[in-house]
């Protein structure tokens, strides 16, 4: 069995998205905003018929997924590896606070090079290898010719993205961050998947 169809479905926006703070797997919840990007999405999401609804165990994704959930009658399934990129104690930090504490870093991120998110966190490519695990997983046992939604996180899902693309981490610059509450299809197709589209929002 495979999927005809993988939608990654970022979660809409939360007061640190607000801000610029860095989550990783900080468990903030959605704010006003964020959940009304998630009502405005759910619907074209739900034309798209989904046999099945996978989300990160984090609660802004959760809550997003429920606004799908809610539509099409689906139980979400929660699937902890489509959790974000683990940043250690950066959590909460602006990427100021953390450029100015560690510029080797802010080096590496401004030249597209992959670097730890501090010492207890992940790098990119762990992340984006971790999240395209699991979705290659969700594809497999999806039935076939079906759709499948997996919401999750920005950064984690654009690497994964890259990779499950047959690029390497750097193109993930290429690709653009993910916006809040913004959708990206791909198509499972062997080994190398195809991009459909990418970064959808809908109407505001």
């Amino acid at each position: 069995m495979t999927a005809a169809r993988v939608v990654l479905w970022r979660h809409g926006e939360t007061d640190w998205n607000a801000t610029g703070r860095y989550q990783g797997q900080a468990d903030v919840q959605l704010n006003a905003r964020g959940l009304q990007q998630a009502r405005a999405a759910a619907p074209v999401i739900a034309a798209l018929k989904p046999a099945r609804i996978v989300s990160s165990d984090l609660g802004r994704a959760q809550r997003t997924a429920a606004e799908l959930a809610g539509l099409t009658g689906l139980t979400v399934e929660l699937e902890p590896r489509l959790q974000e990129i683990n940043v250690g104690d950066w959590a909460g930090l602006t990427n100021e606070q953390v450029f100015a504490a560690h510029p080797d870093f802010a080096e590496a991120l401004l030249a597209g090079r992959d670097a730890r998110r501090s010492p207890s966190g992940q790098t990119g490519a762990e992340a984006g290898a971790r999240v395209a695990e699991a979705l290659l997983d969700i594809a497999e046992s999806t039935p076939e010719g079906q759709t499948v939604v997996c919401v999750g996180h920005g950064f984690a899902m654009r690497v994964a993205t890259v990779f499950l693309l047959g690029l390497d981490y750097a193109h993930n610059l290429t690709l653009g961050g993910l916006w809040n509450a913004s959708w990206t299809m791909l198509q499972p197709a062997g080994e190398t998947w195809r991009l459909l589209s990418y970064n959808n929002v809908a109407p505001s």
